[in-house]
């Protein structure tokens, strides 16, 4: 028996809903897999700053650092929009990655074959893409001080400062470089270093930190071309890596090209002194929330993550995967995915779907 302390976060919008059909999946997981999972919930995000003022309780933090893995569903909502920013939901998020130390975001855009015609991209241009986004996340412009809001002259200027030292370079390249070796051995790296003096240092680090890979190719893109190349062509992608905002709006870009960022999960890790957080890249979607229209696809797909990189359970990695691509090869599809001639499903239903799914394709 194989026991794991995972803490749930399951925030607001739509994060309950698919934090409960991610908990159908992990019970299933203790049946055929030898697992036993304390489930420890806690309140973070929007729900955190109704119940106790901040979006990252003190005790929520802790007991996240004491677990095995975090999975976080899905925070934030229009009522937190006007508080100061110190005090809304994503101020929780950046405390939290910065809590647990996590640096490193993984966030793979796979386009399955059954969703190749769910992307306005033509299929030929789609077909077979792989791509693994490697962010940094706890540094570069949403870290750096000083920053605000301030009168000059009689006027508010607002500024930020995109800093990164060395060290933060050499670590996420690092990771970039040794996922590329199990990958198809090719890292492209974004950088805006025409122009800014940070996206120099980056390159140059990157560059230096290369030469201990040399099976691995190393090529640059500017952040502007990267963004361009993502739709002409992904498929010349393997992984990408880039600081904290360049691979912020990249990912996001990567998720059009599956068809819905409701397809997308995403890993964040550190040196493993502390817990990986997986999550959904999707968004807590208020505008769904309650109605059985949000896709859990993106937070089954996190679990999986959650396997591989926090358990080194391939094989419970493997069989999540395929369920989710043997539910889409049937033609079950959630309203954001969701084609003509297709069957149109809920959330709850696609959760159950892709847990019978599971039971019967366990590798």
């Amino acid at each position: 028996m194989i026991s794991k302390k995972i803490t749930l976060l399951s925030g607001d919008g739509i994060g309950p809903e698919v934090s409960v059909e991610a908990e159908k999946l992990l019970k299933l997981i203790e049946k055929e897999f030898n697992y036993k999972f304390e489930i420890i919930k806690k309140d973070f995000g929007g729900c955190a700053i109704d119940k106790h003022g901040v979006p990252l309780p003190e005790d929520t933090l802790e007991t996240c650092k004491k677990s095995d893995a975090v999975l976080l569903a899905a925070i934030g909502g229009p009522k937190y929009d006007n508080l100061p920013r110190e005090k809304r939901p994503e101020s929780g998020l950046l405390g939290l990655r910065a809590g647990l130390q996590a640096f490193a975001n993984l966030r793979p855009a796979v386009v399955f074959d059954s969703l190749v015609d769910s992307s306005t991209i033509k299929k030929e241009v789609l077909a077979g893409t792989d791509i693994m986004v490697i962010r940094e996340l706890t540094g570069g412009v949403y870290f750096g001080k000083p920053r605000g809001i301030e009168v000059r002259n009689g006027e508010r200027v607002g500024f930020n400062n995109m800093i990164y030292s060395e060290s933060e370079v050499v670590r996420i390249a690092k990771v970039a470089f040794e996922i590329a070796r199990k990958r198809n051995k090719k890292v492209t790296s974004i950088d805006k270093a025409n122009v800014l003096d940070v996206s120099q240092l980056w390159r140059d680090v990157v560059v230096e930190v290369s030469k201990s890979y040399s099976d691995v190719t190393l090529e640059h893109l500017y952040i502007d071309n990267a963004a361009m190349q993502l739709i002409k062509n992904p498929k010349q992608f393997d992984v990408i890596l880039a600081e904290n905002l360049f691979g912020d709006i990249l990912s996001d870009e990567a998720s059009m090209l599956t068809g819905s960022i409701g397809m997308l999960p995403s890993a964040s890790l550190g040196d493993g002194t502390y817990p990986a957080i997986y999550e959904p890249v999707h968004g807590s979607a208020p505008d769904i929330a309650g109605k059985n229209l949000a896709n859990p696809m993106a937070m089954m797909l996190s679990v999986a993550m959650m396997f591989k990189y926090s358990f080194n359970d391939e094989k419970v990695y493997d069989a999540i995967n395929i369920a989710v691509k043997n539910v889409l090869d049937k033609g079950l599809r959630t309203k954001d995915i969701y084609q003509d001639g297709k069957m149109l499903l809920g959330t709850k239903e696609m959760g159950e779907a892709l847990c019978k799914e599971f039971s019967v394709c366990k590798v």
